[in-house]
């Protein structure tokens, strides 16, 4: 990978823009005068953009964020009120299980290095969803965060409910769909949906993703795994992955240790 590049990620217009540089992808919401409230055309870009993702070498790690005053206001719901058709069609599932719309933040889960969203501003519906998405999110202590769904008549539908529980216990998460109360990012910190409150989150998250990028990937991308496959699985099953996965990696770090004895010892 050069040290830094645009990729094919989101053509001009998109609503998404996607450079790398130094094996960090920067990946930004780019509809700042509409909050980054998202478009289909924004959803399908998402998944694309993830897609193609999968397959850059020499990728150790993504930042997720918004350019402008929000991360993301929630789906641009009278932009598709205009295209009815376009919406049936994109709640048809996939063989994946996933339609448009749940895929915009699950193909996220599916990269092998860790997603970390930083969020400001606006974080309201359809822009919780995405930034659960992310394995690692950072927030402003001053965002608005929403799970405004049921305010609007809907469910929390891009992946919203699985990541909900997967972070915070079921009352919590039932009453925040249920009241689409609006709570702080330091809120989110104290509710658990945010791993760090901080003034400066794109920042933290950069640097965050720098001393990711420092480590083995194999051994990240094995740990990703471990966490996303086997988080509510039985003990035995756990530790039968924990197994096959140290096993892959261990000829690989005795011959780095190696190494590094070898060059001591020179």
């Amino acid at each position: 990978m050069n040290a830094s590049s645009t990729t094919p990620g989101g053509p001009s217009g998109s609503g998404i823009t996607c450079t790398l540089s130094d094996g960090i992808a920067d990946v930004r919401l780019d509809r700042p005068d509409k909050l980054n409230a998202l478009s289909l055309g924004m959803l399908g870009e998402l998944r694309a953009t993830a897609r193609r993702l999968r397959h850059e070498p020499g990728l150790r790690a993504v930042v997720l964020s918004g350019n402008g005053r929000s991360f993301c206001a929630g789906l641009d719901l009278g932009s598709a009120a205009r295209n009815p058709a376009a919406v049936a069609r994109a709640f048809v599932p996939t063989p994946r299980g996933t339609n448009l719309f749940q895929e915009a933040c699950w193909a996220w889960r599916r990269l092998p290095v860790p997603v970390i969203a930083a969020v400001h501003g606006h974080v309201i519906g359809a822009g919780v969803q995405i930034a659960l998405a992310a394995d690692l999110r950072l927030t402003a202590p001053d965002a608005r965060w929403s799970v405004k769904e049921v305010e609007r008549g809907l469910v929390p539908d891009m992946s919203g409910i699985r990541a909900l529980t997967q972070l915070v216990g079921i009352e919590t998460a039932k009453r925040l769909t249920f009241t689409a109360e609006e709570f702080t990012g330091s809120d989110a910190g104290r509710l658990g949906l945010a791993g760090t409150v901080t003034d400066t989150p794109l920042d933290e998250a950069f640097a965050l993703a720098g001393r990711i990028a420092e480590r083995r990937p194999e051994a990240v991308a094995a740990a990703k795994r471990l966490f996303d496959r086997r988080w509510s699985s039985g003990d035995r099953r756990t530790f039968a992955a924990e197994r096959r996965e140290q096993l892959r990696l261990l000829p690989g770090a005795m011959r780095a240790l190696q190494r590094m004895r070898g060059g001591d010892a020179g």
